[in-house]
């Protein structure tokens, strides 16, 4: 890997790391809504000059239902079931059951019908996996709120999901142009709720600072900086920053806002690390009924095909990176 691509790497994962932290900020002073609709609609203004070089509202004539449907999964439901998760949930503790994409993925493929042998890497994955969250959501664990969980899981399934629905009505459409006008549908749908809500006290000057930085840089400027990681690395490369993601949120957590960081977080993060990863790994019998595949020609770069590589994880096994 160049280093071009090594900076981007690291500096997509940081970035997809950070938010957490900010939304736990925010929602300290800001309703849910408010951060949801913040965000989205600065990062779809800023997009929206390269989604207009990229073709506009042009290149999603006739797929409108998939794009509205990718939406809601990606970005509409799962950013402020997120944002709402938070408000009792340390960032950290989030940040890690996030990670449990891959797994959602592996029983979500056999769910709609993926018949392709799955590698007993996988399912041992799984299990561990599994066990980390287990361990996070234990007796006297972080994770104290069923309900915060609860959402934070249903965000996790709609990351699962959505690649699947990219894949079946999304092929050859242009990633940014796409993205913009999720991120704009998003604002579109909170904004009445955000009006009936009403005049809200000002925020102070960190919550407002964390919305501008969830809405500049981890948003407009992360999408933009991903995009061209996959152009310098190749998708499969790229989704190395699923695994940082993570690691930067429990960081972050304990030094900025002295979240706890126990050995039970710790052994957590492990399981719930490595189980990703193996979930994630293809086995023999995966690659061989991957082959016929890849004898056809490979997606354009720069579409949403090339970014989600046919389903939640990439076409080697790597998970699907989602902004959180």
């Amino acid at each position: 890997m160049s280093k071009r691509g090594w900076l981007l790497l690291v500096a997509v994962g940081v970035i997809w790391g950070v938010p957490y932290l900010l939304i736990k900020i925010a929602v300290g002073q800001v309703s849910p809504v408010t951060v949801v609709f913040v965000r989205t609609a600065l990062g779809a203004l800023l997009l929206l000059p390269f989604a207009l070089r990229g073709g506009g509202l042009r290149v999603l004539r006739g797929h409108w239902p998939a794009v509205l449907g990718f939406a809601a999964l990606e970005i509409v439901g799962p950013w402020i079931l997120l944002s709402n998760a938070e408000r009792t949930l340390t960032s950290s503790t989030t940040g890690l059951l996030v990670a449990t994409v891959p797994i959602a993925a592996v029983v979500l493929g056999r769910v709609v019908g993926d018949r392709r042998p799955v590698a007993a890497v996988r399912w041992v994955g799984l299990l561990v996996a599994l066990g980390g969250v287990a361990l996070l959501l234990g007796p006297g664990a972080a994770a104290d709120d069923p309900w915060a969980v609860t959402q934070v899981l249903l965000a996790a399934l709609g990351y699962a999901t959505a690649p699947i629905i990219a894949d079946r009505g999304l092929r050859d459409v242009p990633a940014i142009p796409l993205t913009a006008t999720c991120l704009g549908v998003t604002a579109l749908v909170y904004l009445p709720f955000v009006l009936v809500g009403g005049r809200q006290p000002w925020p102070g000057t960190d919550a407002v600072l964390a919305l501008a930085a969830l809405g500049i840089v981890c948003t407009a400027v992360a999408f933009v900086l991903f995009f061209r990681l996959i152009v310098e690395v190749g998708a499969a490369r790229s989704t190395l920053v699923a695994y940082l993601n993570p690691v930067v949120a429990v960081t972050l957590g304990a030094l900025v806002l002295d979240e706890p960081f126990t050995w039970t977080i710790a052994c957590a993060t492990a399981l719930i690390l490595l189980g990703s990863a193996a979930a994630s790994r293809r086995g023999v019998g995966e690659r061989a009924a991957d082959a016929e595949l890849a004898q056809h020609p490979g997606p354009a770069p720069g579409t949403i095909d090339a970014v989600t590589a046919g389903t939640a994880v990439t076409d080697d096994g790597a998970p699907v990176p989602h902004a959180p």
